[in-house]
Parts: structure tokens; C-alpha cells; sequence
């Protein structure tokens, strides 16, 4: 018995498949079974920068992956909305369309403009139920014309049954029913629209545990597993100018990365009303990268000093817009990750620098 029982000759099995194939992209379009073919062209993630640089480096690939679920977490006043907010800024800037949803109802408009956020292009919504927050969340992914949604927050999705109900009626689990049964929905469209989805999440703490963490994250085990990068960001200490503070020193954890190595820390200043210190960030990984030379308290590039001190130097950047985008990307080269695109006039970039320069030659003649 040299043939296996019943075995099907690989011609009529390549005839099947083949037919198989003809009826699925009859019945559900074109595109919808494909052979991984070695020799196409694999398309690189796209990506938006978090506006913290050692966090874009952190991440893997530059920054938080487009067409994914991005879950942030961290205990109050760490800096999670700060963070969303400076990527909504830098979304705005690729001129990406974001979408704001606010179910804490505390979204403070002036310190997002401050971030750089431009109010008049940013869609926002304060929903009054969990459900209706995730809808408004579907409709604008499946428009296919918002490029990122953030919710503010999971822990504030209130299911609609806890809201028309009492003050003390135990009602367990129906927000992590919610927030399963929405994720089911929208992963698919979130892919094909290649929409950037945020989730900002609270820590509450598990009773009556004795090893491990007791930390967990609200609205169930859905966000966990359907997240492809989740974020832990913690305040690590404070950030003083004489005897007043001025901001916090900020640590984030990638603590899942489907797209990058995991497990990888950045560690960064946030300062209040102003946000990331980007400057601050280039300053130092310059210099570690030996990029920017660091002599003493003196800061200096290709040779020329940029000022004395992390202060005068950062000030020194924030006037030179496109000096820090040259030092910065030297410093993602360097480490493999991948450039910023150019700036535009707005931004301070080249274009703007030689109009300044025909400006100054008129005003001179």
C-alpha cells in the first residue's frame, strides 16, 4: 500500500482551491483570500509621533502605529491626556483629521491649544452613555475620514442600564460586556480605514492580593488583548525651578508592542502649560548618541556651542525650529529609527528661513 487511503491527486487539489478561491471573491470581493507572496512588497507601518522622543524610540517604529488600538494607562495626573494630546498636535500637523471623545467631560481646551493642538480642526464630543461614546467611536471609524480617535476614558464609559438605575444597584460586568462587544465591531474597520484609536485607562486595585501587582486596568480583559501597543505611564518625581514646580519627571513602559520589541522604557520631562520637553529630549539623546558634544555645562553641534546649561540650550532650539529637526533626526538615523518628515513654512522650516533672509536683504536695501 504505497498510496495513502483516498488521497486526492495535487492537480484536482490545486482545481478546488482554486475554485474555492473564484467563489469567495465572488461572494465577498476581490482582495478578500490572498497567497502570502514572498516576492511582494511588505508595507512598512505607518506611524504618528507621540511627541516625546525617547518615546517614539521606546516604540520601536518611530511612534504609535496607525490602523491599531493604542491602549494608555496610568494613575491620575501622570500625564496620559498630555500624551494624546501631543499626538493629536502632531497628527494635525501630517494634516490628519482627530476626533476628541471626552466622557470624563474635564478636557481643558486651553492647555490643549498650548500643546499645539488646533482647536478649529478638532472634532469633539461629550457623550452622555458608554454606548453612545462608542458609537459616535464606530460611525467616525467607518467614515474613513478621521485619521485618530481618542476616548477619554475607558473608566469613564458609563453603561447606559447604571445610569437610568439606582445609586446602589450591583450591576457586574456590563461595562467590560461593553467595551468587548465594541471592540469586536470596531477592529475590522479600524484596519481597513487605517485609523490610530486611543484608549485612555484608569488603575483601580485588585482586593486580597497577596503576590504580584494588585494593579489592574478597568472596563475587563478585552482592551488587553485586542490593543496592539499598551502604554504604562507613571510620574517619577517633580521638576523644580527654585522652590516652585514646575513640572514632572515622567516614566512611560511599553508593556505590550505588537509591532516592536516590547518592554523598552522612556524617560521624559513634562512641564506644566508647556507639555514634553522635545528640546530637552533631543539635548539629551544627542548627546548620548554623541551627536551633540556636552563639555562641562556647555552644549555644543558640529562644533559650534548652543548655550551653557540644559536651559539656555533647549531655549536655544525652541528659537531654531530647524536645528532641532536636523539634531533629531541624526538622533533617529542613529538609532534606526525611522525620520521626520520636513517642516513646512508654519513650522519654522527652510522655506520660512529663506523668506527671512529676502525679507532682511529688502528692508536692508
Amino acid at each position: 500500500m504505497d498510496d495513502k487511503k483516498g488521497a486526492v491527486p495535487a492537480s484536482e487539489k490545486a482545481k478546488a482551491l482554486a475554485a474555492a478561491l473564484a467563489q469567495i471573491e465572488k461572494q465577498f470581493g476581490k482582495g478578500s483570500v490572498m497567497r502570502m507572496d514572498a516576492s511582494a512588497p511588505i508595507e512598512e507601518v505607518q506611524v504618528v509621533s507621540t511627541g516625546s522622543l525617547g518615546l517614539d524610540i521606546a516604540l520601536g517604529v518611530g511612534g504609535l502605529p496607525r490602523g491599531r488600538v493604542v491602549e494608555i494607562y496610568g494613575p491620575e495626573s501622570s500625564g496620559k491626556t498630555t500624551l494624546t494630546l501631543q499626538t493629536i498636535a502632531e497628527m494635525q500637523k501630517l494634516g490628519g483629521t482627530c476626533a476628541f471623545i471626552d466622557a470624563e467631560h474635564a478636557l481643558d481646551v486651553g492647555y490643549a491649544q498650548k500643546l499645539g493642538v488646533n482647536l478649529h480642526e478638532l472634532l469633539i464630543s461629550q457623550p452622555d452613555t458608554g454606548e453612545q461614546a462608542l458609537e459616535i467611536c464606530d460611525a467616525l471609524v467607518r467614515s474613513g475620514s478621521v485619521d485618530m480617535v481618542v476616548v477619554d476614558s475607558v473608566a469613564a464609559l458609563t453603561p447606559r442600564a447604571e445610569i437610568e438605575g439606582d445609586m446602589g444597584d450591583s450591576l457586574p460586568g456590563l461595562q467590560a460586556r461593553l467595551m468587548s462587544q465594541a471592540l469586536r465591531k470596531l477592529t475590522g474597520s479600524i484596519n481597513r480605514t487605517n485609523t490610530l484609536v486611543i484608549f485612555i485607562n484608569q488603575i483601580r486595585m485588585k482586593i486580597g492580593v497577596m503576590f504580584g501587582s494588585p494593579e489592574t486596568t478597568t472596563g475587563g480583559n478585552a482592551l488587553k488583548f485586542y490593543a496592539s501597543v499598551r502604554l504604562d505611564i507613571r510620574r517619577t518625581g517633580s521638576i523644580k525651578s527654585g522652590d516652585e514646580v514646575i513640572g514632572n519627571e515622567t516614566k512611560v513602559k511599553v508593556v505590550k508592542n505588537k509591532i516592536a520589541p516590547p518592554f523598552k522604557e522612556a524617560h521624559f520631562d513634562i512641564l506644566y502649560g508647556a507639555g514634553t520637553s522635545r528640546e530637552g529630549e533631543i539635548l539629551d539623546l544627542g548627546a548620548d548618541a554623541k551627536i551633540v558634544e556636552k563639555s562641562g555645562s556647555w552644549y555644543s553641534y558640529n562644533g559650534e556651542r548652543i548655550g551653557q546649561g540644559k536651559d539656555n540650550a533647549r531655549a536655544f532650539l525652541q528659537e531654531r525650529p530647524q536645528l532641532a529637526w536636523e539634531i533629531e533626526n541624526k538622533v533617529r538615523e542613529s538609532l534606526g529609527v525611522r525620520a521626520l518628515p520636513p517642516l513646512t513654512e508654519e513650522q519654522g522650516g527652510p522655506a520660512a528661513g529663506k523668506l527671512k533672509a529676502v525679507d532682511n536683504k529688502a528692508d536692508a536695501a
